[in-house]
């Protein structure tokens, strides 16, 4: 029996380039950087000091009160997000009458941890009568999912993963799973993620794995530079309705893509730094084309995780040219962070939006900030302007903390 074959119908992407599918596309087309300095709270103690910060974000514009006292920022990112990708899909919807063939497949990395803190902080000024009611009910990082099927009447599967910056990439794939396995036609999938808190951003800052720079903030994030010296952390969510193929042909919905492999593995090394050889980055992309039954030289572009850290940048170079040999000098390659910052578990999503609009629209997207070469990251990766591209492959790659390695493949329909 033909496998079931999975497409991206609608897009709702909430970063801090632009808010919505067509935003967020002119965001991408100015080649301009959203990242700023950190306005919601002090940094001066901390060595890092830049953010992808949303700061035209009006939660009213998408709530009613009573709605709001029960979502922190991180839900509001995964509801919002999700009805501008319904809305655009034209996929149907009601609490009155719910859907057991919807489902969604969700991702974060730390889910309401940042609301928490901010929580703690009232507790410890007016004790438990200062703490919102709902509290228990936000932090957990379901509520995502949790809210999104409530909010909505999805009665389907329901899944909200935690794989540290791969979880939006691994919400994407496995969304592809369940309708390949005819657990559901339609799953509403994606990222979220609300981090900008002090003690979270201290908690990173501590470490050490934030980019230090101190000039101009839209220059912090810099994949790919000979001088880059971490990544820059940012807030927001994507998400994508991913229908079974004769399900949204049937409706006569747009198709933006299809996606076409996944895989998933983990380094088993160490919690911040990537396996040195790029043992399993290089596994995970050649499973994900293998599942995809694609051979190397038909990918025409990657958007790399490229996290602006010195030994990811390296490693994820080192993985491409061992998977890709001599095709790889020819593969267009960027990393798109520099311009919405590392919103951790929200990035592979928004990454896997941007990957269906650049199949679409026939354009790739830069690398922004890629000023001084270094010879360890000698791939063509796009610096500075996109380029109109006839694209009819792509691979995402995401790598997160914990070593886990996470690639979908999306392609023309």
């Amino acid at each position: 029996m033909a496998r079931r074959r999975t497409v991206i119908t609608g897009i709702g992407p909430i970063t801090c380039i632009g808010i919505g599918r067509e935003n967020f596309w002119r965001g991408l087309l100015a080649e301009k950087s959203g990242i700023q300095t950190i306005s919601g709270f002090d940094t001066s103690e901390f060595n890092a000091h830049c953010g992808g910060e949303i700061r035209d974000w009006i939660p009213e514009d998408y709530f009613p009160p009573h709605r709001l006292k029960r979502l922190d920022r991180y839900a509001q990112f995964a509801v919002a997000s999700a009805r501008m990708a319904l809305d655009d899909a034209g996929i149907p919807f009601s609490r009155e009458k719910p859907q057991d063939r919807v489902g969604v497949s969700f991702g974060t990395a730390l889910g309401g941890i940042a609301n928490a803190e901010y929580q703690h902080a009232h507790y410890l000024k007016k004790g438990t009568r200062g703490v919102n009611q709902t509290l228990a009910l936000q932090v957990f990082g379901g509520s995502a999912h949790s809210n999104i099927a409530i909010e909505f009447g999805f009665r389907g599967v329901g899944t909200t993963n935690s794989n540290s910056c791969a979880s939006g990439t691994v919400a994407v794939g496995e969304a592809m799973r369940y309708i390949r396995d005819d657990f559901a036609d339609v799953v509403v999938a994606g990222g979220a993620e609300a981090p900008l808190s002090p003690l979270t951003f201290g908690a990173f800052a501590i470490i050490k794995s934030m980019s230090q720079w101190i000039g101009d903030p839209a220059l912090a994030c810099r994949p790919f530079d000979l001088k880059r010296d971490g990544f820059v952390i940012g807030e927001g969510a994507a998400t994508l309705v991913i229908e079974e193929l004769e399900h949204a042909r049937k409706r006569g919905a747009h198709i933006f893509a299809e996606v076409l492999g996944y895989s998933l593995n983990n380094d088993a090394f160490h919690m911040t730094s990537p396996l040195p050889s790029g043992e399993a980055c290089i596994r995970a992309m050649r499973e994900a084309l293998a599942d995809a039954g694609l051979t190397p030289d038909q990918i025409d572009y990657i958007n790399a995780h490229a996290s602006s850290t010195q030994m990811n940048d390296n490693t994820e170079t080192l993985a491409i040219k061992q998977v890709f040999g001599d095709y790889a000098k020819r593969l267009l390659v960027s990393g798109t962070k520099a311009y919405t910052g590392h919103p951790l578990g929200a990035t592979g999503a928004i990454e896997a939006a941007i990957c269906a609009l650049a199949i679409e629209r026939k354009w790739a997207p830069p690398t922004l900030n890629r000023e001084n070469p270094d010879p360890a990251c000698d791939l063509d990766v796009i610096p500075h302007h996109g380029r109109d591209a006839d694209l009819n492959y792509v691979l995402s790659n995401s790598f997160g903390f914990g070593g886990i390695n996470s690639c979908v493949i999306l392609g023309r329909v």
